[in-house]
């Protein structure tokens, strides 16, 4: 571990000890673990405060845990571009506990916010706009979520008579399927187009 990164984090969590859970640095890069409910206050330290000076965010996304209490981890990746430093923030929540926006630190938060809760079902609170953003308005569920049916809960058409795009349930044509598992190709010797392995 450089000492750049080390004090790096030193100082992060030295300057916000109620926001700091741990930290570690990997693959040259530093991720904090921060406690939720202080996420605003670490936010706006790592903005604001000269030492850090980060001054984008450049990312945010939500990453899912179905077996863990918490099973959303919500990961801000942040740079200073002036030191060309990132670092990479983490908290954690579930499916009903919100996590406080950073639309008014990072106004560029609010598309990425809008995305978490999209694809995840991750709610932000203090961001007025978490509408779908990438899936259509009237899409059922959370498709990143790793519990989410392969096959999504409903399907849209377009229907000729209707003259519009409609919403379906999807239906699966084939609900159970008996596989025999035998090789078309069982007592065959040589396969079809291998016949020269057997010239001499």
């Amino acid at each position: 571990m450089t000492m750049t990164q080390a004090s790096l984090a030193e100082g992060i969590a030295a300057s916000c000890p109620h926001s700091v859970l741990s930290w570690q640095e990997r693959l040259g890069e530093v991720r904090i673990d921060a406690r939720r409910e202080h996420l605003r206050t670490l936010m706006r330290t790592l903005r604001d405060d000269p030492r850090f000076a980060f001054a984008q965010l450049m990312d945010l996304c939500g990453v899912d845990w179905p077996d863990r209490p918490e099973r959303f981890d919500v990961v801000y990746n942040l740079l200073a571009p002036v030191a060309n430093r990132r670092v990479r923030v983490v908290v954690t929540t579930d499916e009903a506990t919100p996590v406080p926006s950073v639309v008014d630190i990072w106004p560029a938060a609010g598309w990425f916010e809008r995305e978490a809760w999209d694809l995840f079902g991750i709610v932000f609170e203090g961001n007025l706009d978490l509408r779908r953003i990438l899936t259509d308005y009237g899409f059922e569920g959370h498709p990143l979520r790793k519990d989410f049916p392969l096959t999504g809960h409903v399907e849209l058409r377009y229907d000729e008579e209707a003259k519009r795009l409609v919403y379906e349930p999807v239906k699966l044509v084939q609900d159970f399927r008996n596989f025999d598992f035998l090789s078309p190709w069982e007592g065959m010797t040589t396969l079809p187009g291998d016949e020269k392995v057997h010239r001499g």
